[in-house]
Protein backbone atom coordinates (compact mmCIF):
# COMPACT_ATOMS: atom_id res chain seq x y z
CA UNK A 1 0.00 0.00 0.00
CA UNK A 2 2.78 2.54 0.65
CA UNK A 3 6.13 2.72 -0.46
CA UNK A 4 8.36 1.17 1.41
CA UNK A 5 11.97 2.21 1.44
CA UNK A 6 11.21 6.26 0.92
CA UNK A 7 11.68 8.56 3.48
CA UNK A 8 7.52 9.42 3.65
CA UNK A 9 6.75 5.49 3.42
CA UNK A 10 5.68 5.08 6.88
CA UNK A 11 3.94 8.09 7.12
CA UNK A 12 2.44 7.67 3.67
CA UNK A 13 1.27 4.53 4.82
CA UNK A 14 0.06 5.37 8.04
CA UNK A 15 -2.09 8.37 6.35
CA UNK A 16 -3.53 6.17 3.76
CA UNK A 17 -4.77 3.70 5.91
CA UNK A 18 -6.39 5.54 8.20
CA UNK A 19 -8.57 7.82 5.92
CA UNK A 20 -9.36 4.51 4.02
CA UNK A 21 -10.35 2.58 7.02
CA UNK A 22 -12.69 5.70 8.16
CA UNK A 23 -14.26 5.52 4.75
CA UNK A 24 -14.55 2.00 4.54
CA UNK A 25 -16.52 1.73 7.92
CA UNK A 26 -18.57 5.21 6.60
CA UNK A 27 -19.33 3.10 3.38
CA UNK A 28 -20.18 -0.06 5.16
CA UNK A 29 -22.83 1.55 7.55
CA UNK A 30 -24.11 3.26 4.70
CA UNK A 31 -24.33 -0.02 2.62
CA UNK A 32 -22.60 1.85 0.02
CA UNK A 33 -18.77 -0.51 0.07
CA UNK A 34 -18.98 -1.16 -3.61
CA UNK A 35 -20.19 2.34 -5.33
CA UNK A 36 -17.48 4.23 -2.94
CA UNK A 37 -15.25 2.07 -4.89
CA UNK A 38 -16.44 2.27 -7.93
CA UNK A 39 -16.08 6.19 -7.72
CA UNK A 40 -12.56 6.01 -6.39
CA UNK A 41 -11.59 3.39 -9.21
CA UNK A 42 -12.67 5.84 -11.64
CA UNK A 43 -11.41 8.51 -9.82
CA UNK A 44 -7.69 6.83 -9.59
CA UNK A 45 -7.80 6.52 -13.51
CA UNK A 46 -8.30 9.83 -13.97
CA UNK A 47 -5.29 10.67 -11.96
CA UNK A 48 -3.43 7.87 -13.78
CA UNK A 49 -4.13 9.50 -16.85
CA UNK A 50 -3.36 12.94 -16.33
CA UNK A 51 -0.20 14.15 -15.45
CA UNK A 52 -1.61 17.57 -14.87
CA UNK A 53 -3.90 15.69 -11.76
CA UNK A 54 -0.85 14.12 -11.41
CA UNK A 55 1.05 17.21 -10.33
CA UNK A 56 -2.11 19.00 -8.88
CA UNK A 57 -1.85 16.53 -6.23
CA UNK A 58 1.32 15.94 -5.59
CA UNK A 59 2.99 19.69 -6.09
CA UNK A 60 3.10 21.44 -2.30
CA UNK A 61 3.11 24.95 -3.95
CA UNK A 62 -1.23 24.70 -4.51
CA UNK A 63 -3.06 25.98 -1.85
CA UNK A 64 -5.74 23.83 0.24
CA UNK A 65 -8.28 25.93 -1.61
CA UNK A 66 -6.93 25.77 -5.26
CA UNK A 67 -6.78 22.01 -4.46
CA UNK A 68 -10.31 22.15 -3.51
CA UNK A 69 -11.69 23.91 -6.32
CA UNK A 70 -9.89 21.77 -9.21
CA UNK A 71 -11.31 18.77 -7.15
CA UNK A 72 -14.77 20.19 -6.98
CA UNK A 73 -15.09 20.59 -10.96
CA UNK A 74 -13.05 17.07 -11.54
CA UNK A 75 -15.85 15.57 -9.50
CA UNK A 76 -18.24 17.30 -10.90
CA UNK A 77 -17.40 16.40 -14.22
CA UNK A 78 -16.75 12.64 -13.71
CA UNK A 79 -19.99 11.91 -11.79
CA UNK A 80 -18.87 11.49 -8.83
CA UNK A 81 -20.43 12.44 -5.66
CA UNK A 82 -21.87 11.10 -2.37
CA UNK A 83 -19.43 9.37 0.01
CA UNK A 84 -16.60 9.00 -2.85
CA UNK A 85 -17.08 12.76 -3.67
CA UNK A 86 -16.98 14.06 -0.06
CA UNK A 87 -14.14 11.99 0.46
CA UNK A 88 -12.19 13.20 -1.58
CA UNK A 89 -13.34 17.16 -1.17
CA UNK A 90 -12.05 16.14 2.56
CA UNK A 91 -8.78 15.26 1.41
CA UNK A 92 -8.34 17.82 -0.81
CA UNK A 93 -9.28 20.73 2.28
CA UNK A 94 -6.68 18.67 4.93
CA UNK A 95 -3.89 19.00 2.18
CA UNK A 96 -3.54 15.52 1.41
CA UNK A 97 -3.67 14.52 -2.01
CA UNK A 98 -0.42 13.36 -2.24
CA UNK A 99 -1.62 10.19 -0.33
CA UNK A 100 -5.33 9.45 -2.26
CA UNK A 101 -3.86 7.50 -4.95
CA UNK A 102 -2.58 5.37 -1.65
CA UNK A 103 -5.69 5.88 0.11
CA UNK A 104 -7.77 4.36 -2.80
CA UNK A 105 -5.46 1.44 -2.76
CA UNK A 106 -5.68 1.17 1.10
CA UNK A 107 -9.66 1.68 0.44
CA UNK A 108 -9.58 -1.26 -2.37
CA UNK A 109 -7.61 -3.75 -0.48
CA UNK A 110 -10.17 -3.44 2.65
CA UNK A 111 -12.96 -4.27 0.48
CA UNK A 112 -11.14 -7.03 -1.10
CA UNK A 113 -10.62 -8.41 2.36
CA UNK A 114 -13.82 -8.10 3.47
CA UNK A 115 -15.02 -9.92 -0.01
CA UNK A 116 -12.15 -12.57 0.67
CA UNK A 117 -10.86 -11.55 -2.59
CA UNK A 118 -7.03 -11.79 -2.85
CA UNK A 119 -5.20 -8.65 -4.60
CA UNK A 120 -2.38 -9.85 -7.44
CA UNK A 121 -0.27 -7.73 -9.46
CA UNK A 122 0.38 -8.72 -12.54
CA UNK A 123 3.09 -7.07 -14.54
CA UNK A 124 3.35 -7.52 -18.79
CA UNK A 125 6.29 -6.52 -21.32
CA UNK A 126 3.36 -6.19 -23.53
CA UNK A 127 -1.04 -6.05 -23.49
CA UNK A 128 -2.09 -9.27 -23.13
CA UNK A 129 -4.82 -10.18 -25.03
CA UNK A 130 -8.43 -10.99 -23.30
CA UNK A 131 -7.91 -14.89 -23.70
CA UNK A 132 -4.58 -14.72 -22.21
CA UNK A 133 -5.39 -12.42 -19.17
CA UNK A 134 -8.15 -14.88 -18.70
CA UNK A 135 -5.60 -17.59 -18.29
CA UNK A 136 -3.49 -15.66 -15.96
CA UNK A 137 -6.38 -14.99 -13.75
CA UNK A 138 -7.52 -18.82 -13.82
CA UNK A 139 -4.10 -20.11 -12.91
CA UNK A 140 -3.59 -17.39 -10.39
CA UNK A 141 -7.21 -18.20 -8.71
CA UNK A 142 -6.28 -22.09 -8.70
CA UNK A 143 -2.99 -21.13 -6.65
CA UNK A 144 -4.97 -18.95 -4.15
CA UNK A 145 -8.26 -20.54 -3.97
CA UNK A 146 -10.03 -17.95 -3.98
CA UNK A 147 -11.68 -14.95 -6.31
CA UNK A 148 -8.42 -13.06 -7.40
CA UNK A 149 -8.43 -8.91 -8.37
CA UNK A 150 -5.61 -8.59 -10.78
CA UNK A 151 -3.70 -5.35 -11.59
CA UNK A 152 -1.90 -5.55 -14.82
CA UNK A 153 1.24 -3.33 -15.54
CA UNK A 154 2.83 -2.99 -18.39
CA UNK A 155 6.92 -2.46 -17.88
CA UNK A 156 8.55 -3.15 -21.60
CA UNK A 157 11.99 -3.71 -19.88
CA UNK A 158 10.79 -6.86 -19.24
CA UNK A 159 11.20 -8.00 -23.05
CA UNK A 160 8.88 -10.85 -22.46
CA UNK A 161 7.54 -13.26 -19.84
CA UNK A 162 5.67 -11.91 -16.46
CA UNK A 163 6.36 -11.05 -12.90
CA UNK A 164 3.31 -11.94 -10.29
CA UNK A 165 3.22 -10.42 -6.98
CA UNK A 166 0.45 -11.83 -4.64
CA UNK A 167 0.58 -11.56 -1.22
CA UNK A 168 3.67 -11.77 0.10
CA UNK A 169 4.74 -14.34 -2.88
CA UNK A 170 6.13 -12.98 -5.95
CA UNK A 171 7.33 -14.88 -8.96
CA UNK A 172 9.61 -13.36 -11.45
CA UNK A 173 10.09 -15.55 -14.78
CA UNK A 174 10.65 -12.24 -17.12
CA UNK A 175 13.34 -12.90 -20.28
CA UNK A 176 15.16 -10.11 -18.17
CA UNK A 177 15.58 -12.13 -14.80
CA UNK A 178 16.39 -14.87 -17.42
CA UNK A 179 18.90 -12.64 -19.03
CA UNK A 180 21.14 -11.28 -16.07
CA UNK A 181 21.03 -15.20 -14.83
CA UNK A 182 22.81 -16.13 -18.04
CA UNK A 183 24.71 -13.25 -18.32
CA UNK A 184 25.97 -13.63 -14.48
CA UNK A 185 26.69 -17.48 -14.90
CA UNK A 186 28.37 -16.83 -17.84
CA UNK A 187 31.18 -14.12 -16.08
CA UNK A 188 31.57 -17.06 -13.47
CA UNK A 189 32.38 -19.15 -16.21
CA UNK A 190 35.82 -17.04 -17.13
Amino acid sequence: MAQSGSQEGPLLSGVALRYASALFELAREANAVDAVAGDLGRFDQLIRGSEDLQRLIRNPIFTAEEQSRAMDALLAKAGISGLAGNFIRLVASKRRLFALPDMIRAYQDFVSDAKGIVRAQVILAETPSDAVLNEIKAALRDVAKADVSVDVKIDPSLIGGLIVKMGSRMVDASVRTKLNSIRLAMKEVR
